[in-house]
């Protein structure tokens, strides 16, 4: 698996290529291409790369596939005993994006193309058919009910 960490709207993301990330809004519109030079980190079948405080010769790029709002949060400030209130909504403005490759002085390490995706046909086990041996059953026997429950008893005549 590898995988690079970026710095990217003053957070840092783990990103694998072939997944989409929803980062800070980036000035681009939606399906260009995206190069990020800020790479602190990459992980190519173990052998890990860091930097100090970037991957000299790292690039990610990606797909920006559209732009969008994040949840509202709200913020409510009160003074008690001052009738005092404000609430205030906020959303942030957020990038969709796609890592298409992570590369390293050239090379390209991990792409799109060669990404592994999981589908439900290839998760799928073959289960062996029944065989003809009938297994094993089991009696289950309820205990009886007492016939004179306290519940159910009538006065004798």
């Amino acid at each position: 698996m590898t995988y690079a960490i970026i710095e990217t709207g003053g957070k840092q993301v783990k990103v694998e290529a072939g997944r989409f990330y929803d980062i800070e809004l980036l000035c681009v519109e939606p399906d260009e291409k995206v190069t990020i030079d800020k790479v602190l980190l990459v992980q190519h079948n173990g052998e890990v790369t860091i930097g100090q405080p970037l991957v000299g010769g790292a690039k990610v790029e990606g797909t920006v596939m559209r732009h969008l709002r994040g949840r509202k949060v709200l913020v409510y400030k009160m003074k008690p005993k001052k009738k005092t209130r404000k609430k205030r909504g906020h959303r942030q403005e957020i990038t969709r994006l796609l890592i298409n490759s992570i590369s390293l002085d050239g090379s390209v390490l991990a792409s799109e193309e060669n990404a592994i995706s999981v589908t439900p046909e290839a998760s799928v086990t073959t289960v062996p058919a029944a065989t003809t041996e009938t297994p094993e059953t089991v009696d289950v026997v309820a205990e009886p009910v007492a016939e004179n429950s306290p519940a159910e008893e009538t006065p004798a005549e």
